[in-house]
């Protein structure tokens, strides 16, 4: 279970830094539905997903700081379901980016609960 969680932590890791990467070239208009962000959350969303990327993989470098994976998993999880609440509320018939979030949440979740009561760190 330890490799596993392993294996999705880095996945995520990268996910996360990808997707802040990707902020940094697009802004919150890219995604209609997501427009209803302000820019300076935006922006504010940046430096968040990297320091999630970095808490997700920073325990192979210092295992003492293991009580992080958790946080930032959860930090993720709830930005991806924060987006898929813009989603629903702007009312969009496209849902394929909704069911993409609420997946990654779905990871996150795995990784929190997996961290906090399966394989602690």
């Amino acid at each position: 279970m330890n490799i596993f969680l392993w294996i999705l932590q880095v996945l995520l890791a990268l996910h996360t830094a990808i997707g802040a990467g990707w902020k940094i070239v697009n802004s919150e208009a890219s995604i209609p539905t997501l427009s209803a962000l302000p820019h300076s959350v935006w922006l504010l969303l940046i430096p968040l997903e990297l320091l999630c990327a970095i808490g997700l993989v920073i325990p192979a470098l210092v295992p003492s700081l293991g009580w992080i994976v958790p946080l930032a998993a959860i930090a993720v999880a709830v930005e991806m379901l924060m987006f898929s609440g813009l989603h629903l509320r702007a009312g969009a018939e496209e849902n394929g980016p909704m069911f993409y979030w609420l997946g990654v949440a779905a990871v996150c979740a795995v990784i929190a609960l997996g961290r906090l009561f399966v394989a602690r760190l």
